[in-house]
């Protein structure tokens, strides 16, 4: 019985799924991090990597921001088209291909 009664105690507050999403979404709001800025150097530095791995077929680590999160993955580069802002990745333990953005790359080096 007393099981019951907290059952339906809860059972109001189930009933305003608006309000669970709203305050989810202020919590990722909080735990979002600012996009960094990066250098000249740090860029083109990036720049050469990409570059490198995409001619000579080695794995990457690869960091994104998307979201307000830094995002990493392991895997290769398998196309880059600078005019369009993006490049094909995919990843080091499937033959699925992901098309991300170059201006999201934070960071990518050899692993």
């Amino acid at each position: 019985m007393q099981e019951d009664r907290g059952m339906k105690k809860w059972r109001a507050f189930a009933s305003i799924p608006e309000q669970y999403i709203g305050l989810q979404e202020i919590i990722d709001k909080q735990l979002e991090i600012p996009k960094p800025l990066l250098t000249e150097d740090q860029m083109e530095q990036m720049n050469q990597v990409l570059v490198e791995a995409l001619y000579t077929n080695q794995k990457v680590y690869l960091t994104c921001y998307k979201h307000g999160k830094h995002i990493t993955e392991t895997g290769f580069i398998q196309f880059v088209d600078p005019s369009r802002d993006i490049f094909m990745f995919t990843y080091e333990n499937s033959k699925l291909k992901k098309k991300m953005k170059l201006s999201e790359v934070m960071n990518i080096q050899f692993v």
